[in-house]
């Protein structure tokens, strides 16, 4: 058997190259429970936008009370959720591209550990890198997207606050009479 033969057969059954590769596998992992996370929220978002499009027929078709106030209530409010949607929509983004360096680097050090040198071994290293400034965009983006769904819950609870307020001025008119 050639020299080089033997070298890479023992370079790919070595131990040392799937140990390497354990990192990268991690923060594919962390990714991916991340996407599966994020795609809850957008469906959230989803349902939401469903609810107040048959709000905004039932006003138009005057089967509401208030029209004016729930109308003043739901524009910001799809406003808010146009926002969150396009901001998970980047964080998605940002998380398959993270996965996507991730698997790259993984690759890289399996190939690496198999063919390369050391003057090569900072590729791995460098594509794991850019996976992790991915990671961190994504994980920005959903931080800014919390703080718009905490003002679409506020404004929501608002709403039952003026609701309640109504109806118990309502209770005490008829109370009155």
């Amino acid at each position: 058997m050639p020299v080089l033969q033997k070298e890479i057969i023992e370079a790919l059954s070595s131990s040392s190259i799937l140990t390497s590769m354990i990192t990268p596998a991690v923060l594919i992992s962390a990714c991916g429970t991340l996407i599966f996370s994020t795609s809850a929220r957008l469906g959230r978002v989803f349902d939401r936008v469903n609810i107040m499009k048959k709000e905004v027929e039932e006003i138009l078709d005057r089967n509401l009370s208030y029209p004016e106030e729930r109308m003043s209530y739901i524009s910001p409010q799809i406003r808010c959720a146009k926002k969150r949607a396009a901001l998970i929509q980047k964080a998605m983004a940002s998380l398959y591209t993270a996965t996507a360096l991730f698997i790259a680097s993984s690759l890289a050090i399996a190939i690496n550990s198999a063919y390369g040198s050391q003057d090569e071994a900072w590729i791995p290293t460098v594509i794991a890198l850019l996976g992790t400034l991915f990671l961190f965009a994504a994980s920005a983006l959903l931080l800014y997207e919390s703080r718009f769904n905490l003002t679409f819950v506020l404004k929501h609870i608002e709403f039952i606050e003026f609701m309640e307020k109504k109806a118990k001025e309502s209770g005490e008119e008829g109370l009155n009479r």
